[in-house]
């Protein structure tokens, strides 16, 4: 697609002149492009089944297809942002299964991200959503700052006080007690940071690949031994790998927030502080947002072309893995485990076998299918902060399935599932492990750690 700069225009249908009076003034400014995405929409209603907040609450309003409405609507003008309407909106997780369902190929999350980005700033908040919302934007993705307000939580966790909170009822804000909660029981106090560099260490001799390593801004602090485990089987795997100590976060919580600029001047960042001939990554939120990038800065003149070469080289890491010519897996795990698809892996990068087959290269490891495996376990970045009762709802959904199986190990591509399906489990009282597919190949190929 060829770049354009011409400025975003108030659209106002097909054909015609604006709605009478002055309501084309009030009405959403999105780029033709992208209202054009509404358009494809014919309205079949195959999306349905497949959106998770229309299967939980049956509302038309809740589903892609109402969504896709109310968009056009305010669009054209023919209704305003009123607190309904936005919250209809701000109720999508932006799973994008229902672009998986669609027939037509509604690129979706599009429509609705440019439409957040507008409302964003029409909307009144509560002074403890701007409290949240500022925890989100401004110490979420810094990685330095998300140590520093963990420390303090660690500490409790360590001293046991996070079950006295949990046992007293409610003594934080339903928000804080989610984060709270979502804590991994067993990590330090402050996580190290990463090398700069890790040479290959290949198992045949043979090196293969110079990897950049995107570390992630959460899963950097909080799931720093899944990164560690993931360098370790690229080594083994005959790469080289750097991690640019340039890279910054990803932007997926910016852009899903709203917020189009700091997106977009992280994406620039990252595409400037990577130059090899993979960037890999193991957080599928992260992956989405990176493999994005040739959308978001499409009418960029410097870095259109930069952020479609980046985007070409981004991989999840159970894409490259397959292609390195590892070997079998020597060491056997004896268990039964179930796999949930993350939502931004299956439904935004569309890769769902590799880390199944990866999986199915460990002896004596067994995979229960899992019932509704791509419908969203309600963690959906931030959602599961920003929205916790439908977060808790679709949540205790997932963990039906989880329990059918039999299953007391459920694995994922994504941190943020991770944390939520794991802190529901817990409680509700399900004996329940979550983990990365990473951590079980790592497991298989090096032994259990010390």
């Amino acid at each position: 697609m060829t770049p354009t700069t011409t400025p975003p225009r108030i659209i106002t249908g097909l054909s015609g002149p604006p709605p009478e009076g002055d309501s084309h003034q009030r009405a959403l400014q999105l780029e033709q492009q992208t209202y054009d995405r509404a358009l494809d929409c014919v309205h079949c209603g195959l999306c349905l089944p497949a959106c998770p907040t229309y299967t939980e609450n049956g509302l038309e309003a809740d589903s892609p297809r109402g969504r896709i409405y109310l968009m056009k609507g305010l669009a054209d003008g023919k209704i305003q942002p009123t607190e309904t309407v936005t919250n209809h909106l701000d109720l999508c997780l932006d799973c994008r299964a229902c672009e998986t369902a669609c027939p037509s190929g509604v690129v979706y999350h599009e429509l609705i991200e440019e439409s957040r980005v507008k409302l964003s700033t029409k909307k009144r908040t509560r002074m403890m959503d701007r409290l949240v919302h500022g925890v989100f934007f401004h110490v979420f993705t810094k990685r330095r700052r998300l140590k520093l307000l963990l420390l303090p939580a660690r500490i409790a966790q360590k001293l046991g006080l996070g079950r006295i909170i949990e046992k007293s009822g409610r003594l934080l804000p339903v928000q804080l007690e989610k984060m709270q909660s979502m804590l991994p029981p067993d990590g330090p106090l402050w996580e190290s940071n990463l090398n700069k560099f890790y040479p290959a260490t290949p198992h045949d001799g043979v090196k293969r690949s110079t990897v950049g390593f995107f570390a992630g801004c959460v899963g950097s602090v909080l799931f720093q031994h899944v990164n560690r485990q993931t360098i370790a089987l690229l080594n083994h795997a005959g790469c080289d790998v750097t991690v640019a100590p340039l890279q910054t976060c990803c932007g997926a919580i910016d852009h899903h927030g709203g917020r189009l600029e700091p997106a977009k001047c992280y994406a620039r960042k990252n595409i400037d502080a990577f130059d090899t001939d993979y960037i890999v990554n193991n957080i599928a939120g992260c992956g989405a947002m990176l493999k994005d990038y040739a959308h978001l800065l499409r009418d960029d003149p410097n870095y259109a072309q930069r952020a479609r070469d980046f985007t070409n080289r981004v991989r999840d890491i159970s894409e490259l893995l397959p292609q390195l010519e590892m070997p079998q897996p020597p060491h056997p795990i004896e268990q039964t485990i179930t796999y949930h698809d993350a939502c931004h892996l299956a439904h935004a990068q569309k890769v769902t076998k590799p880390p199944r087959q990866l999986l199915g290269t460990i002896a004596k490891l067994q995979m229960i299918d899992l019932v509704e495996s791509d419908m969203c376990c309600g963690a959906a970045g931030t959602y599961n902060l920003s929205q916790p009762i439908m977060a808790r709802e679709l949540a205790e959904r997932k963990l039906q399935h989880v329990i059918q199986t039999g299953a007391k190990t459920c694995v994922t591509g994504n941190v943020g599932c991770a944390m939520h399906i794991q802190s529901e489990a817990k409680r509700l009282g399900v004996d329940l492990k979550v983990v990365h597919p990473v951590s079980l190949l790592h497991e298989a190929y090096f032994g259990i750690e010390e």
